[in-house]
């Protein structure tokens, strides 16, 4: 090591040479009375893995919640909706045919919505219907490709509805069960409107994955609606499936153009607005609010790093003595900290992405253990957790944790630095 030492005299000192690394790597293994900085060293590694850890999972989490939900209101709802204004929808096929043709437009789907409510065996239950061709029923793969009993074939011909799976688990039936369905607005007679009820069997249950939905719409018959609803020869929307769902501000004046009668346009991201700015504001918060445990684990990097230099004055007054200069002193304990932050800050990432990974196998074995319900689907609308890792994101996480461990070593390193022989051993 002497000989490495006075190999690095002024002028012919590179930077980061094998004795610097020697040296660093020397004041990162413990010995018997630098247990305590060691502690803190280690707490400081301990501190940035949680930190990027934690922070990598959470974001994922909240990015997966976000896609998730996406996903399912626009598998049900369309990207943007058509409504009359002047008079009632009786033209929707013509409507909805020319609205189709419009370039960027995969279907356009009219239907009948009403509120009624449906009572089974085990309860009597508000919900939402939607009459909807089979044929438009069919390019709803969240729904058509998510039947888990019974079949949606003949769907248009028959007086059979299709339920979600909730609704069908809370209403006590299944696949040929008979429900009755009641709404107010009925019959009207001498003696008033009267209540109309009738009969439905279920022809096949769906789950979308999303409790709201699975819980509280049924589709059935599009002219079984209108009969029902009081809607013959009518239509209460059309739905616009566009291909590119961020891409719906363009359409919506060809919409407006092509509908050939005054309409009112909405959009889905009109429509939720509220929801998905409220999820953006939590992210955002989230994100600086984990920020800080990377901070602050950052922050011990410099305590210990600062208990180092006062103990290894002696050290640093034999460095200079034998010719290291103070750049390479102060490099010496740059890569004594920063190999912390970065062996920890790449621990976070690896056990952060592991447990993204099996983020919902961990959410069941928690549940299992503790005998909870850890993510309730009534409370968070999914029946899963869901994450997506973005990379971009990701990579940030992983850049801010390393710039603010770099950033945490340059002061002590820099104090190191500055000190003269003399000055040194005054720290003994």
């Amino acid at each position: 090591m002497t000989a490495e030492i006075q190999a690095a005299h002024p002028g012919k000192n590179r930077w980061f040479a094998p004795f610097e690394w020697m040296l660093a790597g020397r004041y990162l293994r413990s010995r018997r009375k630098e247990t305590f900085i060691s502690i803190i060293a280690g707490l400081s590694f301990l501190g940035i893995t949680l930190g990027v850890a934690t922070l990598i999972i959470v974001m994922a989490v909240m990015n997966g919640f976000r896609t998730e939900l996406l996903t399912k209101i626009l598998g049900i709802n369309g990207h943007v909706l058509v409504q009359p204004i002047d008079s009632p929808l009786n033209d929707y096929d013509d409507v909805a045919a020319r609205l189709a043709g419009i370039n960027g437009v995969k279907f356009a789907m009219p239907f009948v919505e009403g509120q009624a409510m449906i009572s089974g065996p085990s309860a009597d239950l508000g919900a939402l219907f939607r009459g909807v061709h089979k044929s438009d029923l069919d390019k709803l793969d969240l729904v058509s490709g998510n039947v888990l009993l019974g079949t949606l074939d003949g769907f248009d011909d028959s007086e059979g509805i299709a339920i979600g799976s909730r609704l069908a688990s809370q209403l006590g039936v299944t696949v040929g069960d008979t429900v009755r369905v009641i709404t107010p607005r009925g019959s009207i007679t001498p003696m008033g409107m009267t209540p109309r009820v009738k009969g439905y069997p279920v022809s096949a249950i769906f789950q979308i994955g999303m409790s709201e939905y699975d819980g509280t719409i049924a589709f059935m018959p599009f002219e079984e609606a209108q009969l029902y609803f009081n809607k013959e020869g009518l239509a209460t929307g059309i739905e616009v499936y566009a291909d590119d769902p961020d891409a719906v501000g363009p359409l919506r004046p060809l919409i407006e153009e092509d509908a050939g009668r005054p309409v009112y346009v909405s959009d889905w991201r009109q429509r939720n607005v509220t929801f998905f700015s409220a999820l953006e504001v939590e992210r955002n918060v989230m994100f600086l609010i984990l920020t800080l445990i990377v901070l602050v684990a950052a922050l011990n990097i410099i305590s210990g790093m600062t208990m180092l230099v006062k103990d290894k004055g002696r050290d640093i007054a034999v460095l200079r003595t034998m010719g290291a200069t103070r750049g390479a002193v102060m490099r010496v304990f740059i890569i004594t900290g920063a190999s912390i932050g970065t062996i920890g800050t790449f621990a976070g990432f690896v056990l952060g992405t592991i447990v993204c990974w099996n983020v919902e196998s961990i959410r069941q074995g928690i549940s299992w253990l503790t005998a909870t319900e850890l993510f309730s689907p009534e409370l968070y609308f999914l029946s899963t957790l869901p994450a997506e890792m973005d990379p971009s994101e990701t990579a940030s996480v992983v850049i801010m944790a390393l710039v603010l461990s770099l950033l945490a070593t340059i002061y002590p390193a820099w104090r190191a630095a500055r000190l003269d022989p003399v000055e040194a051993l005054r720290y003994e």
